[in-house]
């Protein structure tokens, strides 16, 4: 059962998506350190979710459909916000500190910012839980917890980490740093056009 969650969500990390676009644009527009930070901030994202599916908050998401139609406005707006963000600063040249303390909150922000990709997404919470209710009994032993958490940490954060050191290569950033006013504006795009999907559906529920 365990091996079989773990192919379903490598599947579901795998898909093309705001988290997948976040890690790409951060490994090449600023560091492979920070690309792998933000990898690290997905497998804390998936983990959340993962203990939330555990404990059952998928169901009470589904019943309570106030709270789910908030969290899809809150992931939507900080989707928005990325995408507006991203858009503004496209023509903006990329200066790399060599400070060592501003290197540091360059990592934390990484870290932070895909986090908050990652938890954007309310879905995650329902896929999780669907995802277990598929494979698991409905009551979860305690070392399922100690099991499957830390699993799913190391294929969420794994994948990205992959992508990350992928993208952060040298021939990917020259063609980044060539281009990345038309990159920067296309990442803009697909974050909004996902924020606006959540708030749509948010709207229609």
């Amino acid at each position: 059962a365990v091996v079989s969650i773990l192919a379903s969500i490598a599947v579901g990390a795998a898909s093309p998506g705001p988290s997948f676009v976040f890690v790409t644009r951060t490994a090449i527009a600023q560091s492979r350190r920070d690309g792998v930070a933000a990898a690290i901030g997905m497998g804390a994202g998936g983990m959340f979710y993962g203990a939330l599916g555990l404990l059952g908050v998928q169901a009470v998401l589904a019943q309570a459909e106030f709270l789910y139609m908030a969290m899809k406005i809150a992931g939507g707006l900080y989707l928005l916000w990325l995408a507006i963000s991203l858009w503004r600063t496209a023509s903006s040249q990329i200066i790399i500190s060599s400070q060592p303390n501003e290197h540091s909150r360059s990592l934390g922000r990484s870290f932070l910012l895909a986090a908050a990709t990652q938890m954007s997404n309310p879905k995650a919470a329902i896929v999780y839980g669907s995802i277990f209710a598929a494979f698991l009994p409905a009551l979860v032993p305690f070392w399922t917890f100690a099991v499957l958490l830390p699993a799913i940490f190391v294929v969420e954060a794994g994948w990205y980490t992959l992508v990350a050191i992928t993208f952060s290569s040298e021939r990917p950033r020259k063609a980044y740093l060539r281009w990345k006013g038309c990159f920067d504006r296309i990442a803009g795009v697909v974050m909004g056009a996902l924020g606006v999907r959540l708030l749509i559906g948010a709207a229609k529920s």
